[in-house]
């Protein structure tokens, strides 16, 4: 969400008044997207010391911002805002066009392949930041859940922060459906229907984050399907139960099955294989998403085709074991 500009009084320290649209973020949350460019352990330390008050009184990080909440923040030395380039003309186009669904304050994008939904990490533009140039005065334009850069389909994003929370809510609640297709390497047991395997983040020591299966992880669990079993290979459904990082593609690695073309945690041997059929991408695609409109309380969907060049894939497949693709 766009958050306010920071005026300083002549002493350097700066009130702020919260806002029904920023109500509702956790203190820390806030200021770390206010003071862009200050290290999180100063904006903790701030807190910490009770240089950032709420009413004049002193406030702990995950403190819930209230609408009238008076905010005092402290002269905090920032880098320079960056300039983000503005995205190219057909990328806009692109965009725009690919919006499957829309309601009053969110909109679902069937997101191409090989774009970030946000920039950073070496990525000067995302979805994003694409949207809020084409509309500027959209000021709280949010993602509401991300997707892997090198997966297609249905992204839902918020226009306002009543529908952002709203969202978010049920997405926790376990409330929202999304479900995918991948293509997986080997034959997918038929009684595999689910993998429930807790996950957690790690960074390697070259700065590589890589998502394992750990007990002591954040629980996860993905629901599965077999759509067809073609030469070499497993055409599944998998339904999300929880939203962690790379959890489809870690859970399939886990039984034995990576995802085809994933360049993190597939198998060498079954991505080549692939190659051959013509996947030049990993395989996964969010094919369908549905949640509850904030506004009318009616359930909706959101649904993105499979791209032709993921559809020209199994169509080989087929055609090699004499099958027919699935539509």
């Amino acid at each position: 969400m766009t958050q306010p500009r920071l005026s300083p009084s002549p002493t350097g320290v700066t009130w702020l008044d919260i806002t029904e649209v920023q109500a509702g973020q956790r203190i820390d949350n806030f200021l770390l997207a206010l003071l862009k460019g200050v290290p999180r352990s100063r904006i903790y330390r701030l807190l910490r010391k009770g240089e950032v008050r709420v009413n004049n009184g002193r406030t702990k990080p995950e403190y819930k911002l209230l609408a009238g909440d008076r905010l005092r923040v402290p002269p905090v030395r920032m880098a320079p805002p960056r300039e983000l380039p503005a995205p190219p003309p057909a990328l806009q186009q692109e965009l725009t066009d690919r919006i499957v669904s829309r309601g009053e304050g969110w909109l679902v994008l069937d997101k191409p392949a090989g774009l970030a939904v946000h920039g950073g990490s070496g990525v000067a533009l995302g979805v994003i930041e694409a949207l809020r140039a084409i509309w500027p005065e959209q000021r709280a334009l949010e993602l509401v859940h991300r997707l892997d850069r090198d997966t297609s389909g249905c992204l839902l994003v918020a226009s306002t922060r009543s529908a952002l929370l709203s969202l978010q809510r049920q997405m926790r609640d376990g409330a929202m459906e999304k479900k995918y297709l991948a293509l997986v390497a080997g034959s997918w047991p038929g009684g595999l229907t689910e993998v429930n395997a807790p996950l957690r983040k790690n960074t390697l020591s070259s700065g590589e984050r890589i998502v394992r299966a750990d007990v002591d992880g954040k629980s996860a669990l993905t629901r599965f399907r077999v759509v067809q079993r073609l030469p070499g290979f497993t055409l599944v459904e998998a339904r999300l139960e929880t939203g962690r990082t790379h959890q489809i593609r870690v859970h399939c690695q886990l039984m034995g099955h990576p995802v085809a073309g994933d360049p993190k945690y597939g198998a060498r041997d079954a991505n080549r294989e692939a190659r051959e059929f013509g996947l030049r991408r990993m395989f996964l695609h969010a094919a369908e998403l549905m949640f509850e409109d904030p506004a009318t309380h009616v359930q909706v969907a959101g649904n993105a085709p499979l791209p032709d060049e993921l559809a020209e894939v199994l169509r080989r497949l087929a055609a090699c074991a004499g099958l027919r693709a699935p539509a």
